[in-house]
């Protein structure tokens, strides 16, 4: 397409110099006292067309001075003024004034002194003469239009990338401080909190530790899982507040540490397996990513909805696709109503957002089962 677009006005230009080129010397062959050098003249002027777009004053200067020869040797008339008119018309769209006018006046000047009665016996009046003015004017003033009408064109496209570019800033600067907002309400609520989890927790452990007493792997979780927190919470702030960061992901964690997402799990009372066949590989970021967080909500959905129950962790790494699927065996207590969450609404988003299939839905024996196929992408 773009190879047509760009020789399309080269083939039409090619065109009408070539029907000029015919029509002018049917024209000149036509004359009694025309001879090989008006022909020749004829046809070059004529053919010079071809770069009224690309090279105007070019195709001016020589379509004029090989039609001055014609119009003075041989007086064809209107149609000698052909080349010269188109000529002037690509000159002044192109933005030139003097070199068009000039060319003008002179051919003009030189068709009104050969027609002029008595100035070769022929006694030809100014008819056709007036008729060049005319014609001449109403090409300059075309030109002018055309010109303006493409500078009005071009203004208002820059009018409108400008104004695009900024709605464009003020949306990246709206984002920007909300991102701050964010960051500073995650910071003085949640931070504080997680750490006094934290710190709470260190001490219990330390407290039994000191008196001899064997520390609960509860608390030990609790431990393990605040510190987990403080570290992808810090991480998420300096996204947050690091507006170069083009992906907005925050650096987390990845099936690398699915071992001891997995044994934190146990540590709370669930028993968990973990099965990963096929070729283990690494993975992209974001399926990584992906994989952990689907696992990590499967299990604490487990935890808080299906008491007792235990769970099997599976990691499949197939040939175009890594299969996460963990699934339960609990039942939910009829007694209490579920409870609408977004921990299913974010893995949904997570693996739609990678052009992956995400089921969750009951066990036909019985629990409930989370399989997630994702599509493997290259490494980063």
């Amino acid at each position: 397409m773009r190879f047509t677009d760009r020789w399309r006005p080269l083939a039409q230009d090619g065109l009408l110099a070539a029907v000029m080129a015919v029509l002018l010397s049917v024209v000149v062959v036509n004359t009694p006292r025309a001879g090989a050098l008006d022909l020749s003249a004829a046809l070059a002027g004529s053919l010079a067309v071809v770069a009224w777009r690309r090279a105007p004053l070019v195709s001016l200067l020589v379509s004029t001075a090989c039609m001055l020869v014609v119009a003075a040797h041989i007086q064809p008339g209107p149609p000698a003024a052909f080349p010269v008119l188109v000529s002037v018309f690509g000159a002044v769209r192109a933005g030139h004034r003097l070199a068009p006018a000039l060319a003008g006046v002179l051919f003009l000047g030189v068709d009104l002194v050969a027609h002029l009665p008595g100035a070769d016996g022929s006694g030809q009046n100014l008819h056709s003469a007036a008729l060049l003015v005319g014609w001449f004017v109403a090409a300059g003033v075309a030109a002018t239009m055309i010109r303006h009408r493409q500078a009005y064109l071009e203004e208002a496209e820059q009018r409108a990338a400008e104004a695009e570019r900024t709605r464009e800033e003020a949306a990246l600067r709206r984002a920007g401080e909300e991102r701050l907002r964010i960051a500073r309400e995650l910071h003085d609520s949640l931070t504080h909190s997680i750490s006094v989890i934290k710190v709470q927790a260190g001490v219990a452990v330390h407290l039994a530790r000191k008196r001899g007493e064997d520390v609960p792997p509860a608390l030990l979780a609790i431990q393990e899982a605040s510190g987990d927190a403080m570290r992808e919470l810090r991480a998420t702030l300096e996204v947050l507040r690091d507006s170069d960061r083009s992906d907005g992901e925050v650096p987390a964690s990845g099936l690398d540490r699915l071992d001891d997402l997995v044994e934190r799990a146990r540590s709370t009372g669930l028993p968990a397996t973990v099965t990963i066949s096929g070729t283990r590989r690494e993975l992209s970021a974001e399926v990584d990513r992906a994989a952990y967080r689907i696992v990590q909500e499967a299990l604490t959905n487990v935890s808080r909805h299906a008491g007792g129950a235990a769970a099997a962790v599976r990691i499949d790494y197939a040939d175009e696709e890594l299969v996460v699927q963990v699934d339960d065996d609990g039942k939910a207590d009829p007694d209490a109503p579920p409870v609408p969450g977004t921990g299913l609404l974010g893995m949904r988003e997570r693996v739609a957002s990678l052009g992956g299939r995400l089921r969750a839905e009951p066990r036909p024996t019985g629990g409930f089962t989370v399989r997630a196929e994702l599509p493997l992408g290259e490494p980063s």
